[in-house]
């Protein structure tokens, strides 16, 4: 089995692509069969080297490889169409030769005078066959001579069929299939002339791709067809469409690869995602795979053709179930380069500092959809403002609660206390000073903890005080951009700005 994924290095890789080129790899890996790589830029103004170099990587990123391609080479190269133009050239020339196309000189005034007319006549705007009774000889005559021409096939009077894995059998009727263009008058092939070449000669089996191009399709078959090569098995993909059951696009947010990288989603929890676009495991609701288990699970009869819609809160929720099950040296080696963006960490990380970024990570990770929330998360551990906290009005409860003064009290004298004896506070010696305010206090439970976690973090709810306060004591140590605050710093604080 052999199949391409054939992107255009016209922009960005968006998630569209990025499944139909997923969908292929799975069932080459799958078939035990070859993945080929084709830049398809005969869009010659569009086409940019720096758009190639990024989808290359972001395919990369999503864990995908291929065998044949632009860099790898192969047995049927070049896999540029950029480099294929003198093929396209011979094989039009041979379908000109054979008659089964021929030389139209319509100009492009003419053209859209004939869509106009069938328009207002309420017939398809195909194109009539204006040029297909000159005769031969004198149409290479006037090409001959210089007048400029295209070439077009010569669709057959006939349905043409053809078998879809995705949709079944497929018919469509001549009448509203146009003898298409393959070659421009100025002498560049067009698109579905290019790629029934390069399919055909690229021993390609399986044509996967969005059911955007099944409407393109009769016009390859009749290609296929027209040079006697026999026509691959096609499944067209399902329609992506976004929370408004609309074509995904721009509007609905995020939909490139690089703006999910950016964002901090986990390559495994997007290939995961894009996988259950369209297609579903057999015999449950399992919904979680690694990429060998994709491969195990894949066939393209589960490919549904209903469209699918992106659900970025079902990806989210899978791409935390990947950010918890990861190892955190992982988790943040991936994240540190928002700190750095934030202005949290230095861009050298040294050991200490990330021996603690790694207890940092440990203890925010599993509370975040995306790696880019973790510095707003970070917040309380980089940043303490004690008027913000006295003032803020999600603490105005807990700062009016009966025991909440003593807590303060207590707790305060208690930490100074400790500084003073220059004795480390570590997390049993926190526990042992939280049961001693206890006592003072006669506070428990959220009246106890809420206001003890206000004057650690500036809010009554966050992290668990036995991984929270070492995290503090060992950043304040750290020469790090923003200066993490200890726990005695953050208690002074904010007692001066109770009595202020």
């Amino acid at each position: 089995m052999r199949v391409r994924f054939a992107p255009s290095p016209t922009g960005q890789l968006h998630v569209g692509n990025a499944r139909t080129a997923l969908v292929n790899w799975l069932y080459a890996r799958k078939t035990g069969g070859t993945m080929v790589l084709r830049i398809e830029d005969t869009d010659l103004e569009r086409s940019e080297a720096r758009f190639e170099a990024q989808l290359v990587e972001d395919l990369k990123w999503l864990g995908l490889d291929w065998e044949e391609g632009p860099e790898e080479g192969g047995p049927y190269g070049p896999y540029r169409q950029s480099d294929r133009i003198l093929t396209y050239r011979e094989y039009a020339e041979r379908l000109l030769a054979e008659g089964k196309a021929y030389l139209c000189f319509c100009t492009d005034a003419e053209l859209q005078k004939q869509r106009e007319l069938a328009q207002a006549e309420h017939r398809q705007p195909i194109y009539p066959g204006t040029c297909r009774a000159i005769d031969p000889a004198e149409a290479l005559r006037r090409r001959d001579s210089g007048t400029a021409c295209a070439i077009r096939l010569h669709i057959p009077e006939r349905p043409i069929r053809f078998h879809d894995i995705v949709h079944g059998q497929v018919e469509f009727s001549n009448e509203v299939v146009s003898d298409p263009i393959i070659l421009r008058s100025s002498g560049m092939p067009v698109y579905n002339y290019v790629v029934v070449i390069d399919d055909a000669l690229m021993k390609i089996t399986h044509v996967i791709r969005g059911d955007d191009h099944l409407s393109n399709t009769p016009k390859q078959v009749a290609l296929y067809e027209a040079l006697n090569w026999p026509v691959p098995e096609f499944a067209h993909l399902s329609t992506i469409l976004g929370s408004d059951r609309e074509r995904l696009s721009k509007r609905h947010g995020a939909t490139s690869i690089a703006n999910f990288r950016d964002m901090g989603v986990l390559p495994e929890a997007l290939t995961n995602y894009l996988a259950l676009l369209g297609w579903a495991p057999s015999g449950g609701t399992r919904e979680i795979f690694s990429p060998q288990e994709l491969i195990q699970e894949f066939t393209l009869e589960r490919v549904t053709p209903s469209p699918a819609v992106f659900d970025m809160e079902k990806l989210y929720w899978l791409n935390r179930h990947y950010i918890k099950e990861a190892p955190v040296g992982k988790i943040a080696a991936l994240a540190a380069p928002f700190f750095v963006k934030a202005g949290l960490l230095p861009v050298a990380i040294d050991d200490p500092t990330q021996v603690w970024l790694d207890r940092v990570i440990g203890l925010l990770a599993p509370s975040v959809d995306r790696l880019d929330q973790l510095p707003d998360r970070a917040g309380p551990i980089f940043g303490f403002d004690a008027a913000a906290a006295l003032a803020a009005p999600e603490n105005a409860e807990v700062l009016g609660m009966p025991h909440t003064s003593a807590v303060f009290s207590s707790f305060t004298a208690k930490i100074l206390d400790l500084h003073s004896c220059s004795e480390p506070l570590t997390a049993e010696r926190f526990k042992a000073i939280v049961n001693e305010v206890k006592a003072e206090s006669s506070a428990k439970g959220k009246e106890l903890f809420h206001p003890i976690r206000i004057m650690l973090t500036g809010s009554h709810s966050g992290p668990e005080f036995d991984k929270l306060v070492p995290i503090l004591e060992e950043g304040s140590k750290l020469p790090l951009p923003k200066r993490v605050l200890s726990v005695v710093e953050r208690v002074t604080a904010f007692d001066k700005g109770r009595f202020k």
